[in-house]
């Protein structure tokens, strides 16, 4: 079985090859990757794994965009830290995801449906069918609760105007200035978060598409995004990531 990583984050890749070199001895690891470019290019450039392990959230985007540019044809089994998309379709399907952090039980159970399925082979038709049911939108929060004081106090999301990473602590900065600190990470709160109106600017932003005051050129063929309100250093988008933020903006 040749097998593809799909994942962004180093220890998470690991971790997932070295279960997998326990779960199934004979799977040959044929790559691993960390972004929705790279892997656009693997994919371009190599014949198809038998299986792949995709994370849903990448550096560079959501891995649903791979599919818009790329045909698929392997099985699929996703990854991801959070059970708030409609994958109960997997199970129909044979095709499974794993909830990070990943367990050996869980990886035997969905190699073993791996296995069940490619005994019979798979429906082009039934694959196409299944990522369109896991494309659909799913629910995003409208309002966090949070601490302030002796109290939780409610937050709209429409009030949120970024949200970053200061030496590792996460920060909520609204349209008012008003901070709010959150015992989340980053990846977890943009995943609450309406990708229509939220953006993963860079590694320490997520910025909301109404705080978007103006655009400035930067070096190197980046983007500096001004907000409508202040922040603690520059929103910096990387040459990389120009396109899907235009993208994003636009639609």
């Amino acid at each position: 079985m040749k097998a593809l990583i799909i994942e962004d984050e180093i220890m998470a890749a690991k971790t997932l090859k070295k279960l997998l070199g326990e779960v199934c001895p004979d799977a040959e690891i044929v790559g691993i990757l960390e972004s929705v470019e790279d892997s656009v290019d693997w994919i371009s450039q190599h014949p198809m794994p038998d299986l792949m392990f995709l994370d849903i959230h990448l550096a560079d985007g959501s891995s649903f965009a791979i599919f818009d540019r790329v045909t698929i044809t392997c099985p699929v089994i996703f990854t991801t830290a959070y059970d708030e998309y409609a994958l109960k379709a997997f199970e129909v399907n044979s095709i499974d995801y794993l909830l990070k952090p990943i367990s050996r039980e869980a990886l035997e159970r969905a190699v073993s449906k791996y296995h069940n399925l490619s005994g019979r082979g798979i429906e082009q038709q039934q694959f196409e069918t299944l990522l369109k049911q896991l494309g659909a939108k799913p629910k995003f929060k409208n309002c966090f609760l949070l601490p302030e004081r002796d109290k939780l106090v409610p937050l709209p999301t429409s009030e949120i105007a970024y949200a970053y990473i200061d030496t590792k602590t996460v920060k909520l900065v609204t349209f008012e200035n008003k901070m709010y600190y959150m015992n989340q990470t980053l990846d977890d709160i943009l995943a609450q978060l309406d990708p229509q109106l939220f953006f993963r600017a860079n590694r320490q932003f997520v910025i909301s598409r109404n705080a978007v005051k103006d655009v400035s050129v930067w070096f190197g063929n980046k983007l500096a995004i001004n907000l409508v309100v202040e922040t603690p250093e520059k929103v910096i988008v990387s040459k990389a990531r120009v396109a899907e933020f235009k993208t994003w903006f636009v639609s």
